[in-house]
């Protein structure tokens, strides 16, 4: 299932630098790295993020990279500094608390820095770029 999760995802994502392409492409990722696998009994899904987590020292380096990652396509699209430092704050303080070991991988497994930022980045696109709004049912 997650196998063609990733292969469907990987088929949709655009290449252009158009702001839904952007949102098509940051979207993917956010799933990829907070909501991939669905834990069965817990009722929650965790991605990549918390993964990597549970690698010491690489994985959470790797997460932050990915992570800001985000915050290099929401600086291409003209975001606010103000926001950009918000969102390069939300990574760093996902990626410092979640160094910590075992509280670290527990954290990673409640904070989505990444879900917070597709928040701010949605909610700058459909301010600024309505057109690249979805309807989400």
């Amino acid at each position: 299932m997650v196998d063609g999760n990733l292969r469907r995802m990987s088929a949709e994502l655009p290449l252009g630098t158009d702001p839904l392409s952007v949102r098509r492409r940051i979207e993917s990722l956010e799933q990829l790295l907070e909501g991939m696998i669905h834990l069965p009994g817990l009722n929650r899904k965790v991605g990549l993020d918390a993964l990597l987590g549970l690698i010491p020292v690489a994985g959470d380096a790797i997460a932050a990279v990915l992570g800001l990652y985000m915050v290099w396509e929401a600086r291409n699209l003209g975001m606010p500094k103000w926001q950009l430092w918000r969102m390069a704050g939300n990574v760093g303080f996902d990626t410092l608390v979640g160094a910590v070991p075992l509280a670290g991988d527990l954290f990673d497994f409640l904070y989505r820095s990444n879900t917070r930022n597709l928040k701010i980045i949605k909610k700058h696109l459909d301010k600024h770029h309505p057109k690249t709004r979805v309807l989400e049912g």
